[in-house]
């Protein structure tokens, strides 16, 4: 549906479309005239986890649509290798790079070494600390706001928590603000245990810290873990206590697998709150696009998040993000950093 409208509005703005979905050169601004000779690089912090293969999806397919070749370099959350990334990207003389989470203090320098040599670089979820960069940000804040929301709708304004955070992450950080303005809005809320870690696998090493965490804080009855494989994490060690019906976890992002885990039976997941992280990558590229062809989309670039509970997922009968996407239509597209010369991605 998105794919025919954007058809009809192209036809109507004049505007010639290849068969492969990506706009004819002698429509599109400088340099997307000669797209095959743009260059943009992905540096990547984080790719562990399907929130990470989804982004890299969007991006992927947003370049193939608008005909750009595509460098992505994975760090694998080495922080003095993705500084080293931004720097290869530079030598390889590309246009644009998309920082891809980071450590503020190791992509601060890096960002700026990019801009100096007149690279557009575009960040997503890392704070650079650089007017020139814009940010691209899922709104963290309102991820975290909505989630603990919900927590309360379900539990009441009076819970004892634990509570999973690694600080120095941007998107992390921005959550925490929500976290600590919901705790000093209602006193009744009580902090048992902070715990938290980005050791690969995730997951499983979240998982060995909430086994210990719960076994020496048996009233925790509600978990705010405000990142999926946080929430994964914490969902087996709360199912290998045994606990699935006595605690309640709160998140942010979504996967199809997180999907299915939210909708076992008696499963602990009772909400998340997220945007497609493919469209983000999109969103993402499309901001680049802007950037390269003399465009100014803003310092903020915010794709609006979307409360998703359980009780949601189990009555429309959604299996996957697909199927969220028919009944959540805003999973599907968000109307951010768009032109009528970039062709969207097919869908």
């Amino acid at each position: 549906m998105l794919r025919r409208e954007f058809m009809k509005l192209a036809v109507a703005a004049g505007l010639g479309l290849s068969a492969g979905g990506t706009a004819l050169a002698a429509d599109m601004p400088a340099p997307f005239d000669k797209p095959e000779e743009v260059k943009i690089a992905l540096v990547r912090y984080l790719s562990t986890g399907d929130f990470f293969q989804s982004y890299l999806s969007g991006v992927e397919r947003q370049a193939e649509a608008l005909g750009v070749d595509l460098r992505v370099l994975d760090s694998r959350q080495d922080a003095a290798l993705q500084a080293d990334m931004v720097d290869q990207a530079i030598a390889l003389g590309v246009d644009g790079i998309i920082i891809q989470h980071g450590l503020t203090e190791s992509m601060k320098a890096a960002a700026q070494r990019a801009v100096d040599a007149g690279i557009k670089v575009v960040a997503f979820d890392v704070n650079v600390e650089n007017d020139a960069v814009p940010q691209v940000e899922q709104s963290d804040y309102l991820l975290g706001k909505l989630a603990l929301e919900q927590a309360i709708k379900d539990n009441g304004d009076s819970f004892t928590a634990g509570y999973v955070y690694v600080p120095g992450i941007a998107p992390l950080d921005r959550r925490d603000v929500a976290w600590k303005e919901v705790k000093d809005a209602n006193p009744g809320i009580t902090e048992a245990a902070m715990f938290g870690t980005l050791d690969n696998p995730i997951a499983n090493s979240v998982a060995n810290q909430a086994r210990a965490v719960l076994q020496a804080n048996p009233t925790i009855n509600v978990v705010f873990a405000p990142y999926d494989e946080f929430a994964k994490g914490v969902k087996i060690a709360v199912d290998e206590a045994g606990l699935n019906q006595d605690i309640a976890i709160y998140s942010a992002d979504v996967s199809t697998a997180d999907i299915s885990a939210m909708r076992e039976p008696d499963s602990a997941w009772k909400a998340t709150v997220a945007t497609n992280p493919a469209v983000v990558g999109e969103v993402c590229v499309r901001t680049l696009a802007l950037m390269l062809a003399g465009g100014d989309p803003g310092k903020q670039v915010v794709v609006p998040p979307t409360l998703i509970t359980q009780a949601f997922l189990n009555e429309q009968d959604v299996k996957n993000m697909d199927e969220l996407g028919k009944k959540m239509p805003q999973f599907q597209h968000a109307d951010v950093s768009v032109a009528e010369w970039i062709p969207l991605p097919a869908r």
